[in-house]
């Protein structure tokens, strides 16, 4: 039987996280407060599901994903339950342009390896159930490169990073294959460890490696994790520079990493953040091989509710198409609306505005 290739990324596509609604922030307090169990939490989480699913139908999109309604964090959650990783509160939270984060973080712990008992594997059979195949059932989880920052990695278990993105590399094939066997066709790898890597003004002061090597071992690990990958198995990568009630965490464009990155990373698309200046320009983009990844340009904010202006977009497409072609390039907002539980400033009513304004966008550009 010939294997039917999704097409995403999509013309109009998103990040993943949407704005938790006041009943699952409700029933999210009543269970860590003992008032409710497990069991009732999950049924108001997949009451809410079930309703975000309908709406990102009703508003054009050919993908959905669960809003990432099960978390609290992005990322933490699903690291935490890999083997060799514990969640922590640490002394310091992320620190935020004006704001410190929730502290929660995790480390390593022990040896590194896939955990087949991995709830999410469980959350994305349930999930895809509801979409029903009226759309592609999209899945985020946090890229492998998470697993680097230094206050994460234990030296007196791995000594040698190496032997790290060893073990990080085949927990991560190993997680690609159970998602793979539960049903998903549309991966996308959260990555803000390597957008930071950009950020670095000076690599020569980083501790230990130059920004070089670790842009390098960045890529190598991705493209390790997809070696072998099912053909029929779409796999992203989106970066971020941080997104936590509004605030970001550095700015830098992406001309440090680009050649590395975004000519030798094996994925099949690229969500890059341009809604702002911390962003750069587009030249990078032309290191983006012809006929390989789609760029997802997120040229739309996801930090306020205003609309961005429809001709000004359209703009700035044809600018970035000056380095890339026009037909590999998507739109999405830069970010998700909310990578934590807490959400972003603005309104479920604005954010639904903005997924549907890039759904009408696209049709303009593309038809």
């Amino acid at each position: 039987m010939t294997k039917t290739i999704t097409k995403a990324p999509f013309k109009a596509d998103h990040v993943g996280s949407l704005l938790r609604p006041e009943s699952l922030k409700n029933a999210r307090q009543k269970f860590k407060e003992g008032d409710i169990t497990a069991e009732q939490l999950r049924t108001v989480e997949t009451a809410e599901i079930k309703r975000i699913v309908d709406k990102q139908i009703e508003v054009g999109l050919e993908l959905v994903t669960d809003g990432e309604f099960r978390r609290t964090w992005w990322h933490l959650d699903f690291l935490e339950h890999l083997n060799g990783f514990e969640g922590y509160v640490p002394e310091q939270g992320y620190v935020f342009a004006g704001v410190e984060t929730e502290r929660y973080n995790v480390r390593n712990n022990g040896k590194i390896s896939f955990n087949p008992e991995h709830p999410f594997i469980q959350d994305f059979v349930e999930f895809n159930e509801i979409v029903n195949e009226r759309a592609v059932a999209k899945q985020t989880i946090p890229s492998p490169n998470q697993l680097f920052h230094p206050n994460i990695i234990n030296t007196e278990i791995y000594p040698d990073i190496e032997e790290y993105a060893k073990d990080v590399i085949a927990a991560y094939r190993d997680a690609l294959k159970a998602f793979y066997d539960a049903g998903v066709r549309y991966l996308q790898l959260d990555d803000v460890y390597i957008a930071g890597l950009a950020a670095i003004k000076n690599p020569q002061d980083h501790e230990t490696y130059s920004r070089e090597y670790l842009t390098d071992l960045a890529v190598r690990v991705i493209n390790g994790v997809l070696e072998g990958k099912p053909e029929d198995l779409v796999v992203t990568t989106h970066l971020c520079r941080g997104n936590y009630q509004s605030t970001w965490a550095f700015e830098g464009g992406y001309d440090a990493i680009a050649p590395t990155l975004l000519g030798k990373e094996k994925v099949d698309g690229f969500f890059l953040e341009y809604d702002d200046d911390r962003s750069g320009g587009f030249e990078p983009l032309q290191y983006v091989p012809r006929g390989g990844a789609q760029v997802i340009l997120g040229v739309v904010t996801s930090k306020s509710g205003k609309l961005e202006d429809k001709e000004l977009i359209k703009s700035r497409v044809q600018e970035a198409a000056k380095y890339v072609p026009l037909d590999q390039i998507c739109l999405s907002p830069q970010c998700g609306f909310a990578s934590t539980h807490h959400g972003n400033k603005l309104t479920e009513e604005e954010q639904w505005e903005k997924l549907k304004f890039i759904v009408d966008l696209s049709k303009e550009i593309w038809g």
